[in-house]
């Protein structure tokens, strides 16, 4: 709070008179002149005369401020964002399978700020964020912060990069620290990825950011992408490459076609976008034809396998198909 006694300048007038509009106004909430005086007095000790705030509100609206005057008083109609709009970027970093409790509670908190005070009574189910799945990895916000630095600069990083052990803690895969080319941050099924390239190598790698630990950004340029095999034979689209890598595996895309049935087109929409093609085979049938990582087609095959018959490649064919035997042995 402002504790401001005596007088003011007339830009300092203009912003508390903002504020306030912002805090407690909205077209359900309008505030008369009278009630502005009085919150300039309650919460920012400022005494003013009516007719300062009228001139203020007409210079805030000269200001391109979107505030609406009626004969019942004035209210901010719109602030940056609209409550949907909070919202959904609340809901954004709710239901993040990359981010702590408390990094997700310290967001929140910001986010429901951007709100007048009005909308926090209405967002209430961010109660459940504790039984929500959360990362235990702390530093993931430095981390994003240290990723999105190192990409717009161009320079490589270094760091440890965990799995999670049987006591549900993170542990260093190995001792020695990983080198990466960093091309790109995504979020994809609620986490954070980094697309880059393992230096050792000349392939596309993806690392969930989560597992990252210890990181640092090094002077040395990253290496071009014309030395990354992947990069170099088709160049980089990122919507073709998160469609193609559904579930982030590493390695090239390969040719697939099986056959559908046609009530599952939703999802085949939702996890590949719509850059496939399909042939009909009568009213219930489609065949389907796309390039996908075939590791990560071996999971989605299984997922929807009573759906859905392979057809190419061979390999994917003979995959699936020991998989599911093995199951099949499993549970006989």
């Amino acid at each position: 709070m402002y504790n401001i006694i005596g007088k003011i300048n007339k830009g300092m007038l203009n912003f508390l008179i903002l504020e306030i509009l912002k805090d407690h106004s909205d077209e359900n909430h309008v505030l008369t002149h009278q009630d502005i005086i009085e919150k300039l007095k309650s919460e920012y000790d400022v005494d003013c005369e009516r007719h300062a705030v009228r001139n203020n509100i007409l210079g805030l609206q000269d200001l391109n401020y979107d505030i609406i005057t009626t004969n019942k008083g004035s209210y901010l109609a719109e602030g940056v964002f609209d409550d949907a709009e909070i919202v959904t970027l609340i809901d954004g970093v709710l239901f993040s399978k990359s981010l702590s409790h408390m990094q997700k509670k310290r967001l929140i908190e910001k986010l429901k700020d951007l709100g007048n005070k009005y909308f926090r009574p209405k967002v209430t189910h961010t109660a459940n964020l504790s039984k929500l799945q959360n990362s235990e990895n702390t530093q993931t916000m430095n981390v994003v912060n240290v990723i999105s630095k190192a990409v717009a600069k161009k320079r490589k990083i270094k760091f440890t990069y965990n799995r999670y052990g049987t006591d549900f803690k993170l542990h260093p895969r190995r001792s020695e620290k990983y080198i990466v080319n960093p091309y790109q941050l995504v979020l994809t099924n609620g986490r954070y990825y980094l697309i880059g390239n393992y230096d050792k190598y000349d392939d596309i790698s993806h690392y969930k950011v989560d597992r990252i630990t210890d990181i640092e950004m090094l002077k040395e340029p990253v290496k071009p992408k014309d030395k990354v095999k992947d990069f170099a034979r088709v160049g980089f689209n990122l919507p073709k490459h998160m469609a193609e890598h559904i579930y982030m595996f590493s390695g090239e895309s390969t040719r697939i076609e099986f056959i559908a049935n046609v009530e599952i087109m939703d999802e085949l929409v939702d996890w590949f976008g719509k850059d496939f093609s399909i042939q009909k085979l009568g009213d219930d049938k489609i065949r389907v034809i796309l390039n996908c990582n075939e590791q990560a087609m071996v999971y989605w095959a299984l997922q929807y396998g009573s759906c859905i018959v392979i057809e190419s490649p061979q390999s994917l064919i003979d995959s699936v198909k020991k998989i599911a035997q093995k199951i099949v042995a499993d549970y006989s």
